[in-house]
């Protein structure tokens, strides 16, 4: 994905956040089995409570890994913890490597989507269920 497409994606997430007053929001991204291909993708807005709150734990799993973007001229170090973020949990992860989240607006409505899941060898027509090699 280019870098176009990645800030595009951070601004319609961030425009969500500013929409709904909320700067704690984040994507979530699993994959199941089920679906008519095997496995489906799965994506939910949920609120990030602070780390150091009880609710912390019951909101983020220990498997998961939490993604920000920041911009090419950041210093991890000094980044802030605002911004856009994607949280995925360890098996999730493992089949989507080098997959590409994408948001779409269509007639039917808008919505983040995978795309070009390399694991992928066949998809449903709407892309919301896929199969893996074995």
């Amino acid at each position: 994905m280019c870098s176009a497409d990645r800030i595009d994606n951070v601004k319609r997430l961030s425009q969500i956040m500013n929409k709904d007053s909320n700067p704690n929001l984040a994507l979530r991204i699993q994959v199941e089995s089920g679906g008519c291909h095997g496995f489906q993708y799965l994506m939910s807005l949920i609120t990030l409570p602070p780390k150091d709150s009880p609710e912390w734990s019951s909101t983020v799993n220990e498997d998961d890994t939490i993604f920000q973007y920041l911009p090419e001229d950041t210093d991890p170090a000094s980044a802030s913890e605002d911004g856009a973020k994607i949280i995925l949990d360890e098996p999730s992860l493992d089949l989507l490597k080098g997959s590409k989240v994408d948001f779409t607006m269509e007639l039917i409505g808008s919505q983040f989507k995978i795309v070009d899941n390399p694991l992928a060898t066949s998809s449903c027509g709407c892309g919301t269920s896929f199969d893996i090699k074995m």
